[in-house]
Formats: structure tokens, C-alpha cells, sequence
């Protein structure tokens, strides 16, 4: 069986996030893990985003209110800040990375004395800005299994879209997503797991924030989220399947209303399935083999056209693609409704 590190065996940290142990094999706890290295340039969502540090978010940006109170917002820098303070706590004897924080939707402004200056006359120290979308993941990399030959590291996610609130209006519970599961760092790809994402955290203030984050901690079920992803390497695709698949994705997106209704979510855009189709035979590392693709390489090619979604539709679409994987593979069990995406 291969190794899987998981929390030192102290009464410290809270064991919570494997409930089994029969099923899991530890390995000796060390101090410091050395970084594992990833691909250059690779990053866990791309889209449109940049990439930022805090201390950009912390100095360079103005923070939203809602406009009718004057009320303070919880601004991306909190939000960051309070997560990593729940994880820190939570795995109190691990190492945590610093978090890798992503942008997007700048938007522009300028200070009250400079409402008259034209465009071109406006300095540095005029200009305001803030970003309407805000995603980071901080990866635990003390905390890991290896699954189809790839390593995968514990890792906490969060998104934050100022397009969800209504700024227009009195302040009200500010809504959040936060999501725990696995990264592989073979190619940046997140998964998550149904009971690792929270969709819609809501919070008047940072402590709101600290307890929805530690009760998702807490309810997170790594075992079990592990043990799926090594049943995807059981179960494989023939090329006619997958192009079943393919074909039956286009069409999901012309069915009528009604019909759509009736089967599984699939939210996959058509761009998105281009990439899963040439995927399929360039990929460096999940492409087919032998003119067949294992569950694992397809989740993968998933999660992999996921990272081109926009940050408010990624933990979302991220969910969905482990969904949609395992409705696959038991629907090549014989199992139904997602039986219609390989018919």
C-alpha cells in the first residue's frame, strides 16, 4: 500500500480528518518538509487572473463598504489571514505554505482630490484600486498521499467575489467559499471533495469566518476522499466511451430545460470539453493509453480544463468535476443516471 502521511502522532492536533486508521499507513513525522517542486509557472486556476502577494492586497488596495452605512466590508487580506489562522491552529505541528493568492476584475478609482484631473495628468498617488475576485490555496505539504504515481498535498482553498454582495445596500452576512482537499503537484490541479467545500460561508466578521472554516476542517473526511480517488484507477475508458462522453457533453449543453433537468449536473463549458478532448491525446501526463484512459487520467483532464473557469465559478465547477468523475465510473459499473453520458 503506498504511504500516506498524515498528522504526527501527538494528542495536539485535532484528528478529526481521518476517521479510519486501518486504512492508512503513517509515516514518520518530520519538522520541516522540503517544498515539492511543482511546474514553472503553474498555478492552481489561470482565466484571467494575476497573480499578487499580500502585502500588495494589504498596501495597494482600498477596501469596499457597503455604501448605504459606510460599513466596512471583511477585506480580501482578513479573509486570507483568518483562514490561514483556523489551518495553523487546526494542524498545529505541521508546515504550512504561504498562501498563493490569485486576482481578478480590477477595479479602478481615484482619491476625492484628484475627481478633476484628466485621465493622463493622474498620478500614482491619485489612483485607487481594488479586485472585485479574489482566490488563494495554502498547501500543507507535510500532509500528503501519492495517487497514480502523482503526489498529492493537503490543501485549503478560498474564493471571495465581491460581485456576490450587494454593496449598495446596508451591511449584511458577507458570503465566502472555502474548500479543503488534495492538490496534485504533478500539474497544480485541485480536487475537492462534497463534504471538504462550503459554497456560501456567511459572515458579519472575522470570527464568523474562523468558526465556519474550523467546522469545515472538522467535517472534512480526507479517508474518504482518498480512498475515491484510488478507485478511479480501477476503472478506464475506451476511446468510443470517452468519445461518448465528449458528445454527450456538447449535447448537454442544447438540451431543453425539462430534459437537462432529469440527469446530473454538468457544468463544463463547451471551451473547457475542447481542452478535455485534446487533452485526451497531448497531455504530458493523463493523456490515453494504449487506447484506453483510466478514471484517474479523466478527472484530471476535468480538473484540469476547470483551472481556465473564472475564480467565482471555480470551487464550484472544481466540486462538479469530482462529482461528474465519479458518476462515471460507476455508470461504467453499470449504474444510472450518469449512464447517459456513455450510452
Amino acid at each position: 500500500m503506498e504511504t500516506l502521511r498524515l498528522l504526527p502522532q501527538t494528542p495536539q492536533v485535532h484528528p478529526a480528518l481521518f476517521r479510519d486508521a486501518e486504512y492508512v499507513e503513517v509515516t514518520p513525522f518530520k519538522e520541516h518538509v522540503e517544498p515539492f517542486p511543482k511546474p514553472k509557472g503553474a498555478h492552481f486556476i489561470h482565466a484571467n487572473t494575476t497573480e499578487v502577494d499580500i502585502q500588495h492586497l494589504r498596501n495597494d488596495c482600498i477596501v469596499p463598504v457597503f455604501s448605504k452605512d459606510n460599513e466596512l466590508t471583511i477585506s480580501h487580506t482578513l479573509f486570507i489571514e483568518t483562514v490561514c489562522r483556523a489551518v495553523k491552529e487546526f494542524f498545529r505541528n505541521e508546515q504550512t505554505d504561504a498562501p498563493e493568492i490569485v486576482v481578478s476584475h480590477i477595479i479602478k478609482g481615484r482619491i476625492p482630490e484628484a475627481i478633476h484631473k484628466p485621465t493622463h495628468e493622474l498620478l500614482e498617488t491619485d489612483k485607487t484600486i481594488y479586485y472585485e475576485r479574489m482566490a488563494f490555496a495554502v498547501e500543507i505539504p507535510t500532509i500528503y498521499t501519492h495517487i497514480g504515481g502523482n503526489r498529492l498535498n493537503l490543501c485549503i482553498t478560498g474564493v471571495r467575489a465581491y460581485n456576490r454582495e450587494n454593496l449598495f445596500s446596508r451591511k449584511t452576512t458577507e458570503r465566502f467559499s472555502v474548500a479543503v482537499g488534495f492538490r496534485n503537484t504533478v500539474c497544480c490541479n485541485l480536487c475537492t471533495f462534497t463534504d471538504g467545500y462550503k459554497a456560501d460561508l456567511r459572515a458579519m466578521n472575522q470570527y464568523d469566518l474562523y468558526r465556519g472554516v474550523m467546522d469545515l476542517l472538522t467535517q472534512y473526511d480526507a479517508e474518504k476522499h482518498i480512498l475515491l480517488m484510488r478507485e478511479f484507477e480501477k476503472y478506464g475508458m475506451t476511446e468510443h466511451q470517452f468519445a461518448q462522453f465528449l458528445g454527450k457533453c456538447r449535447l448537454y449543453q442544447c438540451l431543453p430545460s425539462r430534459e437537462k433537468r432529469m440527469l446530473p449536473n454538468m457544468e463544463m463549458t463547451d471551451s473547457q470539453i475542447n481542452m478535455i478532448a485534446r487533452g485526451y491525446y497531448q497531455d504530458e501526463h493523463f493523456a490515453r493509453e494504449n487506447g484506453e484512459i483510466n478514471m484517474w487520467r479523466v478527472y484530471n483532464l476535468l480538473t484540469g480544463a476547470n483551472k481556465s473557469s473564472y475564480i467565482d465559478n471555480f470551487l464550484d465547477r472544481s466540486l462538479n468535476a469530482t462529482e461528474l468523475a465519479g458518476g462515471l465510473m460507476r455508470a461504467l459499473q453499470g449504474d444510472r443516471p450518469y449512464a447517459w453520458f456513455i450510452e
